[in-house]
């Protein structure tokens, strides 16, 4: 943690609020999955942060997983030993830096014969052989092979050659951020736990141990968790929850743990203006085809008002006649705290949190992986 200390009334708006307390609390709540026999593996790419993530392993996570190279290089350097990287790498370049951290388990994923034979070339160079994890399509068709036969196919490619180790099948339901009701939900988690399981069932009917099956996806961690067979998930959003979390029902209000903190700068008859913008909030109304979301943002008044309308630095908030009592309390430079619609990437536009530790102190910290894309 950073020696600089602030009052609330000290820190220059917009930024990025972390309450500790409420953090914890999360990281909590997503260990107790390991009542189901099953390791959790934390995706970095939320919280972006050193601290957080050896927080995460301190707490009992097995490993981290990262969405990029640069990513990973930031927690190896910071002594992180178990990284998963959740993207099919085909760049020589990258393969080859992270190959030869030799003293780190680094996990490649595959989805693909000619993506595999590109990491194969790498380790036949380096004389390594990288442990691989083949990535199966559960519905949100994006990266992965089909799950069922093209996983076998695939494993035999990979396996003929004996250059890469193949260990683990896993997916992301990431189409459950768009999901309309909990039976939606139940139904997704479903469908990524069995893509999994059946697609590690036939690998290894077909003479192949598959060792580790991971699923990932915040609204169906701890659903997914519990079907016999999994070993592992990898919730991201879960460390703070936001706006989208919390219209699924997979969180309420009380357990978001990031904010970002605004100032009111004018107020006209009807709408009044915040400092923070899409710059500050993003234009993200949801993820994955969400349409629940309100706003581009909710501002913890009671009762709440959302962010109608955003420009680069300005939040614009209609007001209506039921908004009277509120707007009465409105005044020029007064700070309001805005639940993001998705907080993965708000963070990823800041340089630091400022930590709201336990008595009311906030510490400034250092967003690590911020911006880092490669």
């Amino acid at each position: 943690m950073s020696d600089l200390k602030y009052n609330l009334a000290d820190i220059e708006t917009p930024a990025l609020i972390l309450d500790e307390q409420k953090m914890i609390k999360n990281i909590h709540r997503i260990m107790k999955v390991k009542d189901n026999n099953v390791q959790v593996r934390p995706h970095f790419k939320t919280h972006k942060s050193i601290e957080i993530a050896k927080k995460q392993l301190e707490l009992g996570a097995c490993g981290i997983t990262v969405a990029t190279v640069s990513e990973a290089e930031v927690l190896l350097h910071g002594g992180v030993r178990d990284i998963l990287i959740a993207f099919p790498l085909v760049d020589k370049r990258k393969i080859e830096r992270l190959l030869q951290w030799s003293n780190a388990r680094i996990i490649f994923t595959v989805d693909s014969k000619e993506q595999s034979q590109i990491i194969e070339g790498i380790a036949i160079q380096l004389g390594v052989t990288p442990e691989v994890w083949i990535k199966v399509n559960s519905g949100l068709n994006r990266c992965g092979v089909e799950p069922g036969l093209e996983a076998v196919e695939l494993i035999k490619e990979i396996s003929t050659r004996n250059i890469v180790n193949a260990t683990g099948i896993y997916t992301h339901a990431g189409h459950s951020y768009a999901a309309t009701s909990q039976e939606m939900i139940n139904k997704i988690a479903k469908e990524e736990a069995e893509s999994v399981l059946q697609s590690a069932q036939l690998c290894e009917e077909a003479g192949f141990a598959i060792l580790h099956k991971s699923v990932g996806s915040t609204p169906t961690f701890e659903l997914a968790s519990k079907y016999d067979g999994i070993t592992e998930v990898r919730p991201g959003n879960a460390v703070f929850f936001d706006g989208i979390q919390v219209s699924l029902g997979v969180a309420n209000l009380e357990e978001v743990a990031l904010t970002v903190l605004t100032s009111v700068s004018s107020i006209k008859s009807n709408r009044f203006i915040i400092d923070g913008g899409s710059k500050a909030l993003t234009t993200e109304r949801g993820a994955h085809g969400n349409e629940n979301i309100k706003g581009y943002g909710r501002l913890l008044l009671d009762p709440p008002l959302f962010v109608t309308r955003v420009s680069e630095e300005h939040g614009i908030i209609a007001m209506e006649v039921e908004h009277e009592e509120i707007v009465k309390n409105i005044s020029l430079n007064k700070k309001l705290h805005v639940v993001p619609n998705h907080a993965c990437p708000v963070v990823n536009l800041y340089d630091y949190y400022y930590v709201k530790k336990e008595e009311g102190i906030y510490e400034k910290v250092c967003i690590d992986g911020r911006g880092k894309s490669q």
